[in-house]
């Protein structure tokens, strides 16, 4: 007889504090784009000092992504996500305290690290609260979340400088996250459930060698893209190779664990032996590469080009932030009957949204141009709205519970990594035409708009491979059953 495991009455109140706190960590990756020249007025520091805030924080947030996914498998998800969130919320008060730019820097390494933890208990709490066609609607709502977060930091930190002033107003781009956080804290003690059985030894169950190798990797691939600003890739080249054979040594030590029956940090069948589970994680990074790198030219051409504030800069690529929020909820609904076609569609409306938009730059430029663009954004956020949640969904839903926190992980390192490539690339595109065309920011946009139009057509064709995939293989694009396991579980 099977017994089937009856659901938490409280796991959509949990679902919300968790996914709020995930909000914060992500919405921390963009969001200081705009407050770069008030931090600058504020405290001073050179261009490279200023790109460190950004770029530091997103170098740690992705270097310690599938690690903390491993400790939430190990330890208890309720445990993790409750250190990591207090850990977030005390470093978005240092780096709002913060006096010196060095400082900053400090603390904003040290926060980045805090929401790397924070963001992989997510997806491994929806995996444990929610079943069957409830768990489609959670992974929808949490890429809502994902999408969302990154579209919209540009319109909340503008807003923020607005309210409290150029001088001081990037310090509550900090503060900001402090009450909200610790509400979300006291919230989590009362809702999010406490681990089944014991919680594991950490000397027992985390791979240290394993967490070194993956961590060296990361950090070399990640290093020379964040440090694009300093002529990063072509100093630091030489970091690619490294990385590779670092990620070659993770392997196979990996594998070597696991034929020792020892717990792995990341089992390497994830990759091999779970449905979907690889095709959907290289979707994500290839889409990320092109939805990620726009948000930090669309700055630069609205302030520096057409001589936005940054609010104005902010509210000129909301409508893709609202179209994204719409249909990530719809398509977290539509997911278990629609499956991996949302995804091509959206991809789709996403590459035409943005192509529209060069277009439309390229003919039509003007200091108008953001109430031009408004309606093929929207094209574009309803696309990026398809895209996020329905893959989310589509790649974790084979994978075994035991293991949920670290696919998760995994999956948003590659999205940092995608995040970090589109940046540099975009952004390295943007800086190169301008001197090439005397200063022609239409140009300059719609080139690099281009080139984020070349990443998601990519994204798309392997998209298209394997809704083709699924269909050989008979799955009529149906989501597994909660209960279902990996052949390795």
């Amino acid at each position: 007889m099977t017994l089937t495991r009856q659901p938490d009455p409280r796991r959509w109140k949990a679902l919300a504090v968790s996914l709020t706190a995930g909000f914060m960590g992500l919405l921390d990756v963009s969001i200081v784009n705009v407050a770069l020249p008030s931090i600058q007025r504020g405290i001073g520091g050179d261009a490279g000092t200023a790109q460190w805030v950004v770029s530091g924080y997103a170098l740690t947030f992705g270097l310690v992504l599938v690690s903390g996914g491993r400790l939430g498998d190990a330890l208890g998800r309720r445990r993790m996500f409750l250190i990591a969130l207090a850990a977030f919320v005390a470093m978005s008060a240092f780096a709002g305290a913060a006096p010196t730019g060095e400082v900053l820097v400090v603390a904003r390494l040290l926060q980045g690290c805090a929401a790397g933890m924070l963001t992989p208990q997510n997806s491994g709490l929806i995996q444990d609260l929610f079943q069957g066609a409830e768990r489609g609607r959670a992974f929808g709502l949490f890429g809502s979340v994902v999408g969302i977060s990154t579209a919209v930091g540009p319109v909340l930190g503008g807003l923020i400088l607005a309210v409290f002033g150029e001088e001081h107003g990037w310090r509550w781009v900090f503060f900001v996250n402090v009450p909200i956080g610790a509400l979300a804290f006291v919230l989590a003690l009362r809702l999010l459930p406490p681990a089944r059985g014991r919680p594991a030894r950490l000397r027992s169950e985390i791979d240290f060698l394993g967490v070194l190798l993956l961590g060296l990797a990361v950090l070399c691939v990640l290093l020379p893209l964040v440090e694009s600003e300093q002529d990063g890739p072509r100093r630091l080249w030489w970091l690619f190779p490294v990385a590779a054979a670092l990620g070659f040594a993770f392997v196979r030590w990996e594998r070597r664990v696991v034929r020792h029956d020892r717990p792995p940090l990341m089992d390497v069948r994830l990759f091999t032996e779970t449905p979907g589970y690889t095709p959907g994680a290289a979707i994500g990074a290839v889409y990320f590469c092109g939805f990620a790198g726009i948000w930090l030219v669309f700055a630069m051409f609205f302030q520096q080009g057409l001589g936005y504030t940054p609010l104005q800069s902010g509210l000129a690529v909301t409508p893709f932030a609202v179209g994204a929020a719409v249909s990530a909820a719809v398509a977290g609904r539509l997911v278990a009957r629609w499956g991996r076609r949302l995804t091509v569609a959206g991809l789709f409306l996403v590459a035409l949204g943005l192509g529209v938009v060069a277009l439309l730059a390229w003919l039509a430029p003007g200091r108008d141009l953001g109430l031009v663009v408004a309606l093929p954004l929207l094209v574009a956020g309803i696309g990026g709205g398809m895209v996020i949640s329905p893959n989310t969904t589509l790649t974790l839903e084979s994978v075994p519970m035991r293991m949920a926190g670290v696919a998760g992980g995994a999956l948003q390192t590659g999205q940092r990594i995608g995040t970090a490539i589109g940046t540099a690339v975009l952004a390295s595109v943007f800086r190169a035409v301008l001197p090439a065309s005397d200063n022609d920011f239409p140009a300059a946009l719609a080139l690099s708009l281009l080139c984020a139009v070349g990443f998601v057509v990519v994204a798309l064709a392997l998209a298209i491979a394997e809704l083709r995939t699924r269909r050989a293989r008979g799955s009529n694009d149906q989501l597994l059953s909660a209960t279902t396991a990996a052949p390795y579980e």
